[in-house]
């Protein structure tokens, strides 16, 4: 089966992923944004990537969700740290990145179960809003730090990605 489009998406989705990485150990947590910390900002980008990459209508909450945690209009009482947010990230790559496994480029046309969107729709439109509030996030790194998080694109796959590596120079 043909998979040159699938492994463009899992290159392109494992750039994103430790970008994220970079943004998740770089921000400051109880920086406010339109009204909400960081945290909530940073659990609001992976938990829809968590819910819509795959199928939203076959979507289980993790286990320590409660209703509005992803919220950016809703304050929670309940506050996630860092390494909440870094274990979290880890699950929601390791699922992401295991699915990809199972595609062909023939599964990009196809509809979830359930949903109206096909398989490359919902790729695409995670990929758009993580990058958006993945910007968002490092922006306020930038005010407040005055350095800029580093985000790699495609040169990082030949050149490597580097976690040690988190600020531009």
């Amino acid at each position: 089966m043909e998979r040159r489009l699938v492994e463009t998406l899992k290159n392109g989705t494992e750039i994103m992923f430790h970008n994220f990485y970079v943004t998740l150990v770089t921000c400051d947590m109880d920086y406010v944004l339109c009204e909400m910390p960081i945290w909530k900002h940073c659990y609001h980008t992976l938990h829809s990537c968590d819910r819509w990459f795959i199928n939203p209508a076959k979507y289980e909450e993790p286990s320590f969700h409660e209703e509005g945690l992803n919220s950016l209009d809703v304050m929670s009482e309940k506050v996630l740290s860092r390494e909440d947010l870094l274990r979290y990230f880890e699950q929601v790559k390791s699922k992401i990145m295991a699915y990809l496994d199972t595609l062909n480029d023939k599964d990009l046309y196809e509809i979830p179960a359930g949903y109206i969107h096909n398989r490359l729709e919902c790729i695409i439109g995670q990929m758009r809003h993580f990058y958006c509030h993945l910007g968002n996030i490092n922006a306020t790194t930038i005010i407040e730090t005055g350095k800029w998080p580093r985000v790699v694109g495609m040169s990082a796959l030949t050149q490597g990605l580097d976690k040690n590596n988190l600020y531009e120079e």
